[in-house]
C-alpha cells in the first residue's frame, strides 16, 4: 500500500515525499512536475506512451498537462519519491522567464540525468522534508528552487521560449477546445456533461473526443478529474482538520469510499493519510 511521510503545501505549490508500491491511473497537473527517487527499487513512469526510468541518477520531468502516470511493476519493493509539483506563479515571481514553466513544451525531455550537484541539491531537500519539527518557508523556498533551476538550466528550454514570448499551457490552438477546457475547468466538480459541452462544440461526441485528444494530449474526463483533485488539494490546504465526508459530497461523489479510491488512484496516497502528514512552511 503506498503511502505519504510528508507533504507540504505553499506558494510554491505542492513537495510531497511518497513510499509508492502501486501503480497510478493516467492523469494531468497543471504544473510542472519533477519527480526524484530519494530511496528503495528503480521504477518508471510512464509519459508520451513511453516508460522512463527512475533511479538515483535519473528524474522523470513532466510537462503541465502532459499525461502520464506512476508504473509501478509487480512484485517489485516500493520506492520513496520526491514529487515535486511546482506553480508557475511562484517560479515567475522570482523570475519572469519562468512563467514559461506553464507550457507543455517546457521540458524538453521526460528523462533527465541527475549531475552529482543536482543529487545533492534533492538530498538535502529531501533530509530537510523528514527531520523533525516546523520548517522555514525561506528555507524551504531556496532549497526548492536551487533544485529546479540547476534542472531547468540543464533541461529545458526556457530562455528559448521566453524570447519567443510565446501563450501559456491553456492557449490551445483549436478555439473550441480552449471554450470546452474552460467549462470543463470551471464546472463544479462532478457535474461536467462531456456530451453537452461536444454539442455545445458542435461536434459529435466521437469527433470531440479525437479532437480533444489530439489538441491537449488528454481525454475530457481526465481533465475534469485533474479539476476533481485540484479542489481537493485546495480544500485539504485550507481544512486541515475538516471532514473528508463533507469534501466527498462536495466532489459530487455521493460515498465517501468513493472519493477515497479515486484519491489513492491518482496520488498514491488516501486522503485521510495525506491530510495527516500535510504541513505548512512557517515565516
Amino acid at each position: 500500500m503506498s503511502n505519504a511521510y510528508r507533504i507540504f503545501h505553499g506558494g510554491f505549490g505542492r513537495i510531497a515525499l511518497l513510499d509508492m508500491d502501486e501503480p497510478l491511473v493516467p492523469h494531468a497537473h497543471s504544473e510542472c512536475h519533477v519527480l526524484i527517487k530519494a530511496s528503495g527499487e528503480d521504477t518508471f513512469f510512464s509519459v508520451r506512451g513511453r516508460r522512463f526510468p527512475l533511479t538515483d541518477n535519473t528524474a522523470v520531468v513532466i510537462n503541465a498537462w502532459e499525461p502520464h502516470f506512476y508504473d509501478h511493476q509487480a512484485g517489485v519493493s516500493e520506492s520513496v519519491i520526491l514529487a515535486l509539483y511546482i506553480e508557475p506563479r511562484w517560479l515567475a515571481a522570482l523570475q519572469t522567464d519562468l512563467s514559461t514553466s506553464a507550457r507543455p513544451d517546457f521540458f524538453l525531455h521526460p528523462c533527465v540525468e541527475l549531475s552529482s550537484v543536482i543529487r545533492r541539491q534533492a538530498d538535502v531537500l529531501i533530509e530537510e522534508m523528514l527531520s523533525f519539527g516546523p520548517k522555514s518557508r525561506e528555507t524551504m523556498e531556496s532549497l526548492l528552487f536551487d533544485l529546479l533551476i540547476s534542472i531547468m538550466e540543464r533541461h529545458s528550454d526556457w530562455h528559448h521560449l521566453a524570447r519567443l514570448r510565446v501563450g501559456s499551457a491553456g492557449d490551445f490552438h483549436d478555439a473550441r477546445i480552449r471554450r470546452a477546457t474552460e467549462t470543463i475547468l470551471a464546472a463544479p466538480p462532478g457535474t461536467v456533461d462531456i456530451d453537452l459541452i461536444a454539442r455545445q462544440c458542435g461536434l459529435s461526441r466521437a469527433h470531440f473526443f479525437s479532437l480533444f485528444k489530439r489538441t491537449t494530449g488528454m481525454t475530457p474526463q481526465m481533465l475534469a478529474n485533474m479539476g476533481r483533485m485540484r479542489s481537493a488539494f485546495r480544500w485539504l490546504s485550507d481544512n486541515r482538520h475538516g471532514s473528508l465526508g463533507e469534501l466527498s459530497l462536495a466532489l459530487g461523489f455521493p460515498e465517501q469510499g468513493h472519493f477515497t479510491r479515486f484519491f489513492r488512484r491518482h496520488i498514491g496516497a488516501a486522503p485521510s493519510q495525506y491530510q495527516r502528514v500535510m504541513d505548512d512552511c512557517i515565516s
